[in-house]
């Protein structure tokens, strides 16, 4: 196995072990600054496509939610596939730390979202159009395999994100990976849990023609998704790519 997949693997299990003993402070924190931080790229995605009615340049814009995701140690619910069940597969917390960890996230990027996007229409009424129309997106794809597929894609982007920053030390290099997933993920309209859910809040509050029924549903459908491409179709493949080897020298570290 070569040195940087190994590294990779190291990073996250001691990340992932950090993540899931966290105290509930900080655990509350971490989760709401997460759901800030993706508000701010969620309103720039609003303001740049506004105002030049470009889809590829307000999702260039967007990334800098995740920019700021990765700078400022933050996290999203769906940024926690890879590195906690990389510290589980090391027996370092089990499976009821991993649900504290993912409840609690999800329910306070959820809850920092929506607060923001409450000043977001506070502040830029102008914006109106724009939110609405990006929320209805979310709710036309409806709940079907199309809207699945897309939020299979972006359990798979967020995770390779993950993936890619645990294996390089650069800064650069993790930048580089949240723009160029972050891109991604808005450019395609994938369907990540919480970034649709800002959108969707967005558009509630401005006044959209769906209630929050037709949020509740479309976020559960992302989320269902993301797990299965995030889970499934990344974070098994890269503790495969890991090794038996890599693994059980983690496990023999507790034991010891």
């Amino acid at each position: 196995m070569d040195e940087q997949t190994t590294a990779g693997y190291e990073r996250s299990v001691s990340e992932g072990e950090t993540r899931l003993n966290r105290s509930w402070p900080a655990l509350l924190a971490t989760g709401a600054v997460g759901g800030i931080d993706v508000s701010m790229g969620v309103l720039a995605y609003f303001l740049v496509e506004h105002d030049t009615h470009s889809k590829a340049l307000g999702s260039l814009a967007f990334t800098i939610g995740f920019i700021a995701l990765t700078l400022a140690n933050s996290e999203l619910f769906t940024e926690n596939f890879l590195v906690p069940i990389a510290a589980m597969t090391a027996r370092r917390a089990g499976f009821a730390s991993l649900m504290r960890l993912w409840t609690t996230t999800a329910v306070t990027n959820l809850a920092a979202g929506w607060t923001m996007m409450a000043f977001v229409a506070g502040g830029f009424p102008s914006l109106r159009e724009t939110a609405v129309t990006a929320g209805n997106g979310y709710h036309t794809a409806g709940i079907g395999w199309h809207s699945f597929a897309l939020a299979v894609l972006g359990g798979v982007a967020i995770t390779l994100m993950t993936w890619m920053e645990h294996s390089n030390d650069s800064v650069l290099a993790h930048i580089v990976a949240a723009i160029a997933m972050a891109f991604v993920l808005a450019v395609g309209s994938l369907h990540h849990a919480i970034i649709l859910s800002l959108t969707m809040f967005a558009a509630l509050i401005y006044g959209a023609p769906f209630g929050y029924g037709v949020w509740a549903a479309a976020a559960g459908w992302a989320a269902l998704g993301n797990i299965i491409g995030g889970i499934g179709l990344v974070t098994a493949l890269r503790l495969l790519q890991a090794g038996k080897k890599v693994v059980e020298e983690q496990r023999a570290a507790v034991d010891a």
